[in-house]
C-alpha cells in the first residue's frame, strides 16, 4: 500500500528538520556554502548552528579581495558602488583591509570623484561611515589615494594583474587574523612620529617584524623629505622587508592627528614566525619586457611558497605604457609570468621605497644610508607570504 501524499510531505519535512537541528556534520557542510556575513546571522539559530558557524569560520579565514576598474554606470566611483554588494560575498571575517584607489577618485576624509569643470561632479558619502558599515566593528583599514592602480581582477588567484594608469580602478585586500601572523597598521604626522610610537607599532626593537608597507602623503611639502629620513632611518639597518611609495593621500582611518594637507605615514607592520618577504628593484636600465621578466624571476630565489601569497608592485608614474614605448601592462604580465598563481596589486606613485632584498637570515637591508631605499623611475617589486 504505498503512503499518502499528504503524509510523506510532513514525514520528509520533519526529517530534514531533525538532521538540520542535531548532525553537525550536516549542518556544518551546509553553512561552508553560506558567506560569512550570512553565516554570523544564521549562527544565533540554536546553540548546534552557533558552534558549526565558528569552526566553518576558523576553515574559511584565507585573505581575499575585491577589485574593481572601469567607469560607473551610476554617480558612484565603481569602486564604490561594487565594494559594498561584494564584501556580502566572501567567506571570511577580515580584521585588517588594506585598499587602494586612483586618486581622481578620493579626495580628504570622504569619497568624491571629481571631473574637469565641464563634466558634472560627482560625489560619495562620508568614508568613515561608509566602511564602519561595510566591514566589521575592530576591523583596521587603511585607505590610499594613489596616481594609479595595479589589481588582479575578482575572484581568481590566477587572473592576469592588470594596470590602470588613468580611469577608475580600487581594490581593497581583506586580511583575516592568522596565527603565527601580526599585521599591525600605523599611523604617523609630524605630531605624533617618535622613536617610542614606532617601537608601540611593532617597527623598533621587534625581532619577529618581517615586512613593513608603507606610503607617505603630501610628501612634497616643506620638511616631507626631513620626515621621511625620520620614518626609514630606524629601519634601515633591519633585516625586515621594507617596500612601499609616495602617494597623493589618504582616506582611512581619518587624519584626525594631523592638519589638512600636512604630510604623514601610514602603513602595515607584519611580523611573525609565518610572514616572509622578497623584493626586488625594477631600476631606470630595466626598459623592455624581457628584462623586467629576468629581474622579477630573481625573486624565485627567495623560495617563497606560493599559496597565501600576494605580489605587491610599486611603480612610479613615469613608467608603464609610455616608458615601454607604448607597451601596456609590461611589468604585471611579467609579474604573472613568472608567478601565474599569485595576485598582484599595487600603485603608479610619486616616488618608490625598496631595494633588493632576497637572502634571508643575516641579511641587513641597508649598511648605514637611508636613501638607498628611496628612488624615483623604477619598480618595487615585492612577494609576501602570509603563512600557509
Amino acid at each position: 500500500m504505498s503512503e499518502s501524499p499528504d503524509f510523506c510531505e510532513p514525514f520528509q519535512d520533519f526529517k530534514a528538520a531533525y538532521v538540520l537541528s542535531n548532525v553537525a556534520e550536516v549542518v556544518e557542510r551546509v553553512l561552508m556554502f553560506i558567506p560569512t556575513k550570512s553565516l554570523l546571522q544564521v549562527a544565533s539559530v540554536c546553540r548546534l548552528w552557533r558552534n558549526c558557524a565558528r569552526r566553518v569560520l576558523r576553515i574559511q579565514q584565507h585573505l581575499t579581495w575585491v577589485s574593481v576598474s572601469g567607469p560607473s554606470t551610476t554617480e558612484l566611483h565603481s569602486f564604490c558602488s561594487i565594494l559594498a554588494e561584494e564584501v556580502e560575498k566572501v567567506f571570511l571575517l577580515p580584521k585588517t583591509v588594506l585598499m587602494m584607489v586612483d586618486c581622481e577618485a578620493l579626495s580628504g576624509q570622504a569619497y568624491c570623484y571629481e571631473q574637469s569643470k565641464a563634466k558634472k561632479s560627482r560625489q560619495c558619502s562620508n568614508t568613515t561611515e561608509e566602511l564602519n558599515q561595510i566591514f566589521p566593528k575592530g576591523c583596521d583599514i587603511v585607505g590610499i589615494a594613489t596616481p594609479g592602480i595595479v589589481l588582479t581582477p575578482t575572484g581568481s588567484w590566477t587572473s592576469p594583474p592588470k594596470e590602470h594608469q588613468e580611469g577608475e580602478a580600487g581594490f581593497a585586500v581583506m586580511f583575516p587574523s592568522t596565527e603565527g601572523v601580526h599585521i599591525k597598521p600605523f599611523h604617523f604626522c609630524k605630531k605624533t612620529i617618535s622613536l617610542s610610537a614606532m617601537k608601540e607599532a611593532g617597527l623598533v626593537d621587534n625581532p619577529e617584524l618581517r615586512v613593513v608597507l608603507l606610503f607617505i602623503y603630501e610628501a612634497y611639502k616643506s620638511g616631507g623629505a626631513r620626515f621621511l629620513n625620520q620614518i626609514l632611518e630606524p629601519l634601515t639597518n633591519s633585516k625586515a622587508l621594507i617596500a612601499g611609495g609616495l602617494v597623493e593621500g589618504v582616506f582611512a582611518p581619518p587624519k584626525d592627528c594631523c592638519s589638512k594637507g600636512a604630510y604623514g605615514v601610514i602603513g602595515l607592520a607584519l611580523s611573525g614566525r609565518k610572514v616572509q618577504g622578497a623584493s626586488v628593484l625594477l631600476d631606470q636600465d630595466v626598459g623592455n619586457a624581457k628584462e623586467a621578466e629576468a629581474t622579477v624571476r630573481r625573486l624565485k630565489a627567495a623560495k617563497i611558497p606560493e599559496r597565501n601569497t600576494l605580489g605587491f608592485m610599486f611603480a612610479c608614474v613615469g613608467r608603464g605604457q609610455n616608458y615601454y614605448h607604448n607597451q601596456h601592462n609590461v611589468e604585471a604580465d611579467a609579474f604573472h609570468k613568472v608567478f601565474p598563481n599569485t595576485p598582484l596589486f599595487g600603485l603608479f606613485g610619486n616616488g618608490e621605497i625598496g631595494c633588493d632584498r632576497i637572502v634571508k637570515d643575516d641579511y641587513t637591508l641597508c649598511n648605514s644610508d637611508s636613501d638607498t631605499l628611496q628612488h624615483e623611475y623604477t619598480t618595487v617589486m615585492t612577494l609576501v607570504h602570509f603563512g600557509c
